[in-house]
C-alpha cells in the first residue's frame, strides 16, 4: 500500500517563517505582520479574521512581490530531494497550509502531488476574501481525508510532518508524524522529532525506523 506524505508550510517547510511574513516583508510591512502573527498565535484572532486583515494588508500585493517572496523564503535544503524520492518510491507528498493558496500552489512545480492553502482572491486583489474558503487546523484533517480518497490510501498509511498548534488536530489523527522544528503543541503528539534545516534528515527519520 503506498503511503501519503503530508507537509506543512509554515514553520516546517520554512525555517522559522510563514508565507505571510515573507510576503509582508516585500510590502515593507513586517512589523504589521508580526503583530497580527502575535494575535493569531494566542488565538485572540482565528484564521477567518487573520484573512480579512492579511487582506487589507496587502492592498498593493502584485504578482512580483509574491514571486520575490517565494524565491527568497527560508525553505529546508532538500525539498525536491525527499518529494522526488518519495515519487520514485510509488508514495505521495502533498502540502496543506493555513497560507494562501497563491503561494502554496508553488510547490507543485517543486514535486507535489497536490497543494491545499486557504482560498484569497486573485492577485493583485480586486475581490474580498471569503471566510468560507480560509482553511482552519480542523479543516486540515478533512482536506487529508480527501487526500486519501484521492489517491486510494488509508489514515493509517498517512504521516504528517508539522511543527505547531496549527498540526496538532492533524497529529492526533494520523498514526504517524513527523516533528519538524516543532513547538509544544505537536512534540508530545509526534512519532519522531527533527530539529535542522534539511528535509532529507527529517525524511530519514522515518525511512529508517519503518
Amino acid at each position: 500500500m503506498p503511503r501519503l506524505h503530508l507537509f506543512d508550510l509554515d514553520g516546517t517547510l520554512l525555517y522559522g517563517s510563514a508565507a505571510p511574513v515573507e510576503i509582508s516583508r516585500q510590502l515593507g510591512l513586517a512589523e504589521e505582520i508580526a503583530a497580527l502573527e502575535r494575535d493569531f498565535a494566542t488565538r485572540r484572532i482565528e484564521p477567518p479574521e487573520f484573512a480579512l486583515r492579511v487582506r487589507e494588508l496587502w492592498a498593493d500585493l502584485t504578482e512580483a512581490h509574491v514571486t520575490a517572496a517565494f524565491e527568497g523564503a527560508p525553505w529546508l535544503s532538500g525539498i525536491r530531494e525527499v518529494w522526488a524520492d518519495i515519487r520514485a518510491g510509488g508514495d505521495y507528498c502533498a502540502v496543506i497550509s493555513l497560507s494562501p493558496g497563491f503561494f502554496v500552489d508553488r510547490l507543485r512545480d517543486w514535486g507535489a502531488h497536490a497543494t491545499h492553502g486557504s482560498r484569497f482572491p486573485a492577485v493583485p486583489f480586486r475581490e474580498p476574501v471569503d471566510p468560507a474558503g480560509i482553511l482552519s487546523a480542523g479543516a486540515k484533517v478533512t482536506v487529508a481525508d480527501a487526500l486519501c480518497e484521492r489517491f486510494g490510501v488509508r489514515r493509517a498509511d498517512c504521516v504528517a510532518y508539522g511543527d505547531s498548534m496549527s498540526d496538532a488536530e492533524l497529529f492526533a489523527a494520523l498514526p504517524s508524524s513527523v516533528a519538524v522544528n516543532a513547538d509544544h503543541h505537536v512534540s508530545g503528539l509526534a512519532s519522531y522529532a527533527y530539529t535542522g534545516r534539511d528535509l532529507r534528515e527529517a525524511y530519514e527519520l522515518l525511512r529508517n525506523r519503518g
